[in-house]
């Protein structure tokens, strides 16, 4: 008798350890479909910047932004597109840090001190343009570019 009921309580023991790790299952499945379900935002603007290190610097600035989803800074149009959880940054954030490794955004001018520490093959002009349309400029001389 004294083996039956220790095995009655053995299966039930089984069945509650059972349960409870479907339970956790359950719980991960749904956090990560809430995490699914969150908007994010995606911008595009203006970054100063010469080359592949510039690239990489920018790159990892911008992800240093907690909330940050992706970022990809374009060298020859001289802009970032980046996308983000707006819970939890904002645009103003990418800009400060981004502009806070040296490089000037459109929004910002870049930390002198970090330009300075600059390779200088990423000491870019000030003046140059920033955001180029990617399609060939055509002059069709009413004045306007395109």
């Amino acid at each position: 008798m004294k083996k039956v009921i220790l095995s009655v309580a053995i299966m039930a023991t089984i069945g509650l350890v059972s349960c409870k790790s479907d339970a956790k299952k359950d719980a991960t499945n749904t956090e990560q479909t809430t995490t699914k379900e969150i908007a994010v935002t995606k911008a595009t603007f203006g970054v100063r910047g010469n080359c592949g290190m510039c690239k990489n610097t920018i790159e990892k600035a911008a992800s240093s932004v907690e909330g940050l989803d992706s970022v990809e800074w374009d060298g020859s149009k001289k802009q970032v597109s980046v996308s983000f959880d707006n819970s939890k940054t904002t645009i103003e954030a990418i800009h400060k840090a981004i502009a806070n490794s040296g490089y000037d955004t459109d929004k910002l001018a870049g930390n002198l001190e970090s330009y300075k520490n600059l390779p200088g093959c990423c000491q870019y002009d000030h003046t140059m343009e920033m955001s180029i349309k990617g399609d060939t400029q055509v002059d069709d001389h009413s004045g306007h570019n395109h």
